[in-house]
């Protein structure tokens, strides 16, 4: 299969089998080629040479519908493209068979009593009679993925499905997967979490530069070689060096996030990355939105370089030097209509403007070239429009965005979603080199994320903080068992 973009080509020459009854894990770089892929294979786009069969027929579908219809269900990385957000719980997850009804008579009470049915099977227990966009990221990604399961898939593709998921959440779809696959179901699955992977391969294919460069298969598939055809060289393990902190930029005392919830102190210093960890829920994003204005805590003190601090809103925290890189990025981040340049300087406009408020292009395109540059961001140039990135050089545009000025507290939620493991790196690499003169605080779920970027890691249950870590020689079962008893305490 081969798909070309003009002079960009995409996919070349690519050779791929999908065994019914196994999960293939699909692993490459960002702009390997793996959304291209996606889209070629559920009728979104068409392949410019090449055949494609199901069950042993050729397999052409002209959409989305036809490729529904064929048995191909797809589960898209952007969870606003599984869902309706404007519709309820209810319409979303029967949408497909409320399109194809001829009849002008609905049943309300069978239609919710069979969409809670679909939704108990993935752990889905929000009203039915909800509408989406009233949901947490987390329950919109479970009304995605039920809404797949709903179709009975012959092929079952899914990208990066557990990036908004809890544990709990994210065992159950685990659990899901092993009885489709036990029923002759052939699944791809979209992901660089080593978590994910270890739970679930049967066997790895990698992608680099829109080829496969490695198939990996054996009980259990060889990961590290994956990552190394995935990358084409061996990926040198992180090394931090831990600077001292300097003053404190940032003091929480009895912080208080909900009235059912632990008090505790924090305090973040210049020149030092902490990383708050834990599960979906556990609070991150909470104390990420009263840090930037976007709610109040439950009781407690704030205060940012000695100076007592409660915004009012985002607009008052950007101007005390609070930014925030937000954890979900098409709903809270990009900015569609704008091209890369206008997506990375907008929250710093006036400091491109001259007089009467004139905006220098100049000013903002060199901005944009050097964040570009320095993140590594694979482009044409500044003036292409956001979109036509893929979904990691899109994260790293909104890091950019950030990283671009100065500020006192950088404050980044799940700032690796999305992006692959050498991306990752580059992005750690870069929030550390920049990281002298502000206190930096990174919001992440997954472990091995929080050691490659850490001076010191905290775990977060229950909208609380325990004792911190120095990413140094750390004592990973104590870490592990820490979050381990966070999620069991969620469990119950």
């Amino acid at each position: 299969m081969t798909r070309s973009f003009a002079r960009n080509h995409v996919l070349r020459g690519i050779n791929l089998t999908l065994p019914a009854g196994a999960i293939t894990v699909l692993m490459g770089t960002n702009g390997a080629g793996k959304s291209t892929l996606v889209k070629i294979l559920c009728g979104v786009q068409g392949a410019d040479s090449g055949t494609i069969t199901l069950d042993g027929q050729p397999f052409t579908p002209a959409s989305p519908a036809a490729a529904l219809r064929a048995g191909v269900v797809t589960v898209h990385q952007s969870i606003n493209d599984g869902v309706a957000a404007d519709l309820d719980i209810t319409s979303n997850l029967l949408l497909d068979d409320l399109a194809s009804r001829s009849g002008s008579f609905l049943n309300g009470r069978k239609m919710r009593d069979k969409a809670r049915a679909i939704a108990a099977a993935v752990g889905l227990k929000a009203d039915v009679s909800r509408p989406v966009r009233e949901l947490s990221l987390a329950d919109r990604q479970l009304v995605s993925i039920a809404r797949a399961m709903s179709h009975r898939p012959r092929l079952l593709i899914l990208d990066e499905p557990t990036s908004s998921l809890s544990a709990a959440e994210a065992g159950q779809l685990f659990t899901l997967l092993d009885r489709l696959r036990s029923e002759g179901v052939a699944i791809l699955y979209i992901s660089h979490r080593m978590s994910d992977i270890r739970r679930l391969a049967d066997r790895i294919v990698s992608m680099r530069d829109g080829q496969i460069s490695g198939l990996f298969e054996g009980s259990p598939p060889d990961y590290a070689g994956a990552v190394r055809a995935m990358l084409g060289h061996e990926i040198n393990s992180s090394d931090i060096q831990i600077p001292a902190p300097g003053p404190a930029v940032l003091s929480a005392k009895a912080l208080q996030l909900r009235a059912e919830s632990r008090p505790f102190d924090l305090s973040l210093h210049e020149n030092e990355v902490v990383v708050i960890t834990g599960l979906v829920g556990s609070g991150k994003t909470e104390l990420a939105g009263i840090l930037y204005g976007l709610r109040r805590p439950h009781a407690g003190d704030l205060c940012l370089d000695g100076a007592p601090y409660q915004p009012r809103d985002p607009g008052e925290a950007v101007r005390k030097g609070v930014c925030l890189s937000a954890r979900d990025r098409r709903m809270n981040a990009v900015i569609p209509d704008f091209d890369i340049t206008r997506n990375i300087t907008l929250p710093f406009l006036g400091r491109h403007s001259g007089l009467l408020a004139l905006l220098r292009p100049g000013s903002e395109r060199a901005t944009s070239t050097r964040m570009i540059r320095e993140m590594g961001v694979v482009c044409q140039g500044p003036k292409d429009s956001i979109l036509t990135l893929s979904g990691g050089n899109q994260q790293k545009v909104m890091v950019a965005r950030w990283l671009a000025e100065a500020s006192r507290l950088l404050i980044l939620d799940e700032p690796f979603q999305g992006v692959d493991i050498q991306a990752r790196r580059d992005i750690a690499r870069h929030i550390r080199a920049s990281a002298a003169r502000r206190a930096t605080l990174v919001l992440c779920a997954e472990i091995d994320e929080a050691l490659e970027i850490a001076d010191r890691i905290l775990v977060m249950s229950e909208q609380s903080l325990g004792a911190g870590h120095r990413n140094e020689n750390i004592d990973l079962a104590r870490l592990m068992a820490e979050v381990t008893a966070s999620a069991a305490g969620q469990a119950a």
